[in-house]
Protein backbone atom coordinates (compact mmCIF):
# COMPACT_ATOMS: atom_id res chain seq x y z
CA UNK A 1 0.00 0.00 0.00
CA UNK A 2 1.32 3.36 -1.02
CA UNK A 3 2.06 6.10 1.53
CA UNK A 4 0.68 9.44 1.53
CA UNK A 5 2.22 12.68 3.16
CA UNK A 6 -1.10 13.67 4.55
CA UNK A 7 -0.92 17.43 5.80
CA UNK A 8 -0.88 17.87 9.49
CA UNK A 9 -4.44 19.87 10.08
CA UNK A 10 -6.01 16.90 8.00
CA UNK A 11 -4.72 14.16 10.39
CA UNK A 12 -5.49 16.25 13.46
CA UNK A 13 -9.28 16.61 11.86
CA UNK A 14 -8.98 12.92 11.51
CA UNK A 15 -7.80 11.75 14.57
CA UNK A 16 -10.23 14.72 16.42
CA UNK A 17 -13.46 12.69 14.35
CA UNK A 18 -12.30 9.48 15.41
CA UNK A 19 -11.71 10.52 19.31
CA UNK A 20 -15.17 12.37 18.97
CA UNK A 21 -17.16 9.38 17.65
CA UNK A 22 -15.58 7.17 20.44
CA UNK A 23 -16.77 9.64 22.79
CA UNK A 24 -20.04 9.78 21.23
CA UNK A 25 -20.71 6.02 21.04
CA UNK A 26 -19.60 5.98 24.84
CA UNK A 27 -21.96 8.34 25.48
CA UNK A 28 -24.57 6.82 23.68
CA UNK A 29 -24.39 3.46 25.36
CA UNK A 30 -26.16 5.57 28.85
CA UNK A 31 -29.16 7.09 27.04
CA UNK A 32 -32.12 5.28 26.53
CA UNK A 33 -33.15 3.32 23.96
CA UNK A 34 -35.60 6.42 22.80
CA UNK A 35 -35.15 9.77 22.46
CA UNK A 36 -38.73 10.40 23.14
CA UNK A 37 -40.72 8.45 26.28
CA UNK A 38 -41.90 5.62 24.61
CA UNK A 39 -43.64 2.11 25.99
CA UNK A 40 -41.81 -0.45 26.84
CA UNK A 41 -42.35 -3.85 24.71
CA UNK A 42 -41.71 -7.88 24.67
CA UNK A 43 -41.53 -9.85 22.17
CA UNK A 44 -42.91 -13.35 21.30
CA UNK A 45 -40.82 -16.47 22.60
CA UNK A 46 -38.33 -17.55 20.28
CA UNK A 47 -38.86 -21.12 18.78
CA UNK A 48 -35.89 -23.56 20.30
CA UNK A 49 -34.42 -20.78 22.44
CA UNK A 50 -36.68 -19.62 24.77
CA UNK A 51 -34.93 -16.32 24.56
CA UNK A 52 -37.76 -13.30 24.44
CA UNK A 53 -36.70 -9.58 22.79
CA UNK A 54 -37.96 -6.70 24.51
CA UNK A 55 -37.58 -3.30 26.13
CA UNK A 56 -38.45 -1.88 29.34
CA UNK A 57 -40.39 1.59 28.62
CA UNK A 58 -38.26 4.22 27.96
CA UNK A 59 -38.58 7.77 29.74
CA UNK A 60 -36.84 10.07 26.46
CA UNK A 61 -33.66 12.00 27.24
CA UNK A 62 -33.60 14.90 29.42
CA UNK A 63 -32.37 18.21 28.12
CA UNK A 64 -29.37 17.95 29.15
CA UNK A 65 -29.19 14.67 27.54
CA UNK A 66 -30.67 16.19 24.15
CA UNK A 67 -28.22 18.84 24.30
CA UNK A 68 -25.54 16.73 24.21
CA UNK A 69 -26.13 14.63 21.96
CA UNK A 70 -26.99 17.27 19.31
CA UNK A 71 -23.21 19.21 20.21
CA UNK A 72 -21.92 15.35 19.45
CA UNK A 73 -24.11 15.12 16.16
CA UNK A 74 -23.19 19.04 15.18
CA UNK A 75 -19.28 17.76 16.18
CA UNK A 76 -19.35 15.10 13.91
CA UNK A 77 -20.83 16.69 11.20
CA UNK A 78 -18.31 19.27 11.59
CA UNK A 79 -15.27 17.42 11.56
CA UNK A 80 -16.48 14.68 8.68
CA UNK A 81 -17.14 17.69 6.31
CA UNK A 82 -13.45 19.29 7.14
CA UNK A 83 -11.72 15.83 6.97
CA UNK A 84 -14.20 15.01 3.56
CA UNK A 85 -13.58 18.30 1.53
CA UNK A 86 -9.99 18.89 2.45
CA UNK A 87 -7.92 20.32 -0.40
CA UNK A 88 -5.30 17.54 -0.10
CA UNK A 89 -8.00 15.38 -1.70
CA UNK A 90 -7.74 17.35 -5.21
CA UNK A 91 -3.76 15.96 -5.20
CA UNK A 92 -4.41 12.16 -5.33
CA UNK A 93 -6.02 10.82 -8.17
CA UNK A 94 -9.67 9.72 -8.47
CA UNK A 95 -8.77 6.45 -8.49
CA UNK A 96 -6.51 6.26 -5.30
CA UNK A 97 -9.03 8.41 -3.26
CA UNK A 98 -10.65 5.57 -1.68
CA UNK A 99 -7.51 3.91 -0.98
CA UNK A 100 -5.82 7.19 0.44
CA UNK A 101 -8.79 8.20 2.77
CA UNK A 102 -8.37 4.22 4.41
CA UNK A 103 -4.80 5.02 4.90
CA UNK A 104 -5.73 8.42 6.37
CA UNK A 105 -8.15 6.21 9.07
CA UNK A 106 -5.07 4.65 10.64
CA UNK A 107 -2.72 7.29 10.67
CA UNK A 108 -2.47 7.91 13.80
CA UNK A 109 -1.48 4.50 14.89
CA UNK A 110 1.92 3.53 15.33
CA UNK A 111 3.90 2.62 12.43
CA UNK A 112 4.31 -1.64 12.18
CA UNK A 113 7.68 -2.60 13.39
Amino acid sequence: MPTYDFPQDLRDAQLALHQTRAAYEQYAKTLPWSAEPMPGWEGEKQLHSGYRSGKEDSPGYTQEQAAKAADFQARLLELSITVSTHPFWDSVDVGDRVEARMALKHAHEPAEA
